[in-house]
C-alpha cells in the first residue's frame, strides 16, 4: 500500500509526536516527522508508516505498508487511531463562549491519538494503575520487549494466549507487584477463553462497558475510562479521578488545591461533548506550562 491522505486543517502531528515520544515503545522521527503504526487487522500484524509531508494548517499525509493487504481495511485502522475524521477546528469553536476557550485554543488542531492495538491498550492501563508515569512506562517496556515481537522496527505487544499462559513470578522478575501480576494474567485468561470480547465493546453504552470491566478483578472506573478513550476512542470521557486532570484544572482555575470530584463532575457537565479532547488539552496544558 502507498497513498496520500489530505486532511481539514488545522491538525497538529508534531505537537503528537512530541507526546508520543515520551513512550520508548513508539517508533517514530520527530525530525523526519514520521510514525510506525502497528496495527492488527484481522488479528495479523501490520506496521504503517506514516509520514507528514504537509503542514498543520494544511494537513497532508504519505502512508506505505506491505501491499498484500487490503487497504481499505488499514485506512480504516489509521484514521480510528489518528482522529483523522475529527473536526478539530469545529471542536475548538465549540468552546467558544466558554472560560475554556483559552486552553482549547492553545492547542487547537492537537488530535487524540488512540493506542494502535486494543489489547494492547487495556494491558497498559492496568500496568499503569496507582504508578507513577516514569515507572509505569518503564514496566510497560519491559512486559512489551520480553512477550511482545517486534516487525519493522515497530513493537507488538504480546497476545493474550500468551500472557495468559504466564505465571506470576515470571512479570515479578520483570518488578511488577504479585498482585498487579494476577491482574495482568487472569484479564488475558478471560480474553484468551472468550469471555470478554474487546472488539465486541465497540457499540456498548459506555456504562455497560464500565459494567463488564469493572467486573474483572483489578479494574476499576479510571481503568475502564482511559480504555475507553485511549483503546475505543470515545470523545465524551472525562476522569475525574486521573492525578494530572485534577492537577491541571487546579493550576487552569488558580484553585488554591486540587479540585473536589464533585466539583469536576458538575463543572465537567458543561463541556460535552468532547470531554476526552479537553483531558487532553489539560494534559498539554501541564507539559507546556499553559496558564
Amino acid at each position: 500500500m502507498d497513498t496520500t491522505v489530505q486532511l481539514e486543517g488545522p491538525y497538529n502531528f508534531d505537537q503528537s509526536l512530541k507526546r508520543l515520544a515520551f513512550d520508548p515503545l513508539n517508533s517514530l522521527d520527530r525530525e523526519k516527522r514520521t510514525l510506525k503504526m502497528p496495527i492488527l487487522i484481522k488479528g495479523k500484524p501490520v506496521v504503517v508508516t506514516l509520514r507528514a509531508t504537509g503542514t498543520t494548517e494544511k494537513p497532508t499525509f504519505h502512508l506505505t505498508a506491505d501491499a498484500n493487504w487490503d487497504k481499505d481495511a488499514i485506512l480504516t485502522r489509521v484514521y480510528e487511531i489518528m482522529h483523522f475524521d475529527v473536526p478539530l477546528k469545529r471542536m475548538t469553536g465549540h468552546y467558544e463562549n466558554t472560560d475554556l476557550y483559552p486552553l482549547m485554543k492553545q492547542s487547537e488542531g492537537v488530535p487524540f491519538i488512540t493506542d494502535f492495538q486494543l489489547y494492547g491498550c487495556l494491558m497498559k492501563t492496568i500496568i499503569h494503575q496507582q504508578l507513577n508515569m516514569a515507572f509505569a512506562t518503564t514496566l510497560t517496556e519491559r512486559f512489551v520487549k520480553t512477550y511482545g515481537t517486534q516487525k519493522e522496527g515497530a513493537w507488538f505487544y504480546p497476545d493474550p494466549e500468551t500472557v495468559s499462559g504466564l505465571d506470576v513470578q515470571q512479570l515479578r522478575e520483570l518488578q511488577f507487584s504479585g498482585r498487579k501480576a494476577e491482574y495482568v494474567i487472569q484479564t488475558s485468561e478471560k480474553i484468551a477463553a472468550g469471555h470478554l470480547d474487546l472488539d465486541g465493546l465497540r457499540p456498548e453504552s459506555e456504562e455497560r462497558i464500565v459494567e463488564k470491566l469493572t467486573a474483572l478483578r483489578g479494574i476499576g472506573r479510571w481503568t475502564s475510562e482511559n480504555f475507553m478513550m485511549f483503546g475505543l476512542g470515545r470523545m465524551d470521557l472525562f476522569p475525574a479521578q486521573d492525578i494530572g486532570v485534577q492537577n491541571a484544572l487546579k493550576q487552569f482555575y488558580h484553585l488554591d488545591q486540587k479540585p473536589s470530584l464533585d466539583w469536576m463532575e458538575k463543572k465537567s457537565a458543561d463541556w460535552k461533548p468532547y470531554r476526552s479532547y479537553v483531558t487532553l488539552y489539560l494534559w498539554n496544558s501541564l507539559e507546556n506550562g499553559i496558564v
